[in-house]
């Protein structure tokens, strides 16, 4: 059963023994000791393999913090995060990067980098010194640049490409990174509608092949769209979680959002879309 309810942790219940990733107990944020801005409050959440689980919330609830404690880009302060029933500090380096690949929101481009070069930096995770570059990195290589739409850009160089273009290709590097857990940092952000649903139709492909997807996402359309889970946040704790048609009610959005809405069904899809009202 989902749960929702306000000011308390939530847990997406798994059907397998294992979670893809655990969360206990969690307290983070930004930087260290006494100036320490503490962002996550005691957050408990699973996520279940094979799942596109989608983190909604007011701007500054936690989420992108959330995500980027996840990929260990920012130190937990208590409590622990479990990847495949390991805790996040028992991996290594490289072993994490071949295990979760992160995609974030305003990735910096290398100068003058040309799109095939910039996607053969996701094989750097399985390489070494026995283990060089070979046929099937380039084939990696060939097949993320194809499925996500950039491999007539091959030859281009990044930094010349529109907005769309360049976040396709970042999304191609996380692709040859052939990683089981990916983790998207808003990847929809400042993309036309077009380039919004391209993105996530591979994300949705990856979870569909059965990957394990975790994406942060302010549009709530389109994670109501696209989302087998939704963990939903507010002021740094998990306000809800479940499976999109067990957690999503107007009354969840109204209290999250301090917004009316009516939720109607897709005829396409039989996914929710919100049609907010302003109160007053």
């Amino acid at each position: 059963m989902p749960t929702h309810h306000s000011n308390a942790e939530a847990s997406v219940a798994a059907p397998q023994d294992q979670a893809a990733i655990a969360v206990r107990d969690l307290v983070a944020g930004y930087g260290r000791a006494a100036r320490a801005k503490e962002i996550l409050h005691s957050v408990n959440v699973d996520i279940r393999p094979g799942t596109f689980t989608v983190i909604v919330g007011p701007n500054a609830c936690g989420k992108s913090t959330l995500l980027k404690t996840m990929a260990r880009l920012l130190p937990v302060a208590s409590g622990q995060i479990d990847i495949h029933g390991r805790p996040l500090d028992a991996y290594g380096t490289k072993e994490l990067a071949r295990t979760m690949s992160f995609l974030p929101q305003s990735p910096l481009t290398p100068e003058s980098i040309v799109v095939e070069d910039l996607v053969g930096r996701g094989r750097y995770p399985h390489q070494g010194i026995v283990r060089q570059w070979s046929q099937a990195d380039e084939a990696a290589v060939e097949a993320a640049m194809v499925q996500a739409g950039v491999d007539n850009l091959r030859g281009r160089v990044v930094q010349e490409l529109s907005g769309g273009q360049r976040q396709r290709v970042w999304l191609a590097l996380v692709l040859a990174q052939q990683t089981p857990i990916v983790l998207l940092d808003e990847p929809t952000t400042y993309l036309d509608i077009t380039h919004q649903l391209q993105v996530l139709d591979v994300a949705q492909e990856l979870q569909r092949s059965g990957k394990t997807v975790v994406a942060v996402l302010h549009e709530l359309s389109l994670a109501f769209r696209y989302a087998t889970d939704l963990i939903v946040m507010k002021q740094g704790r998990v306000f809800a979680a479940g499976r999109v048609d067990e957690v999503v009610t107007p009354e969840l959005v109204s209290e999250v959002y301090d917004v009316d809405c009516d939720l109607v069904l897709d005829p396409r899809t039989s996914r929710p879309i919100l049609v907010p009202h302003p109160r007053g």
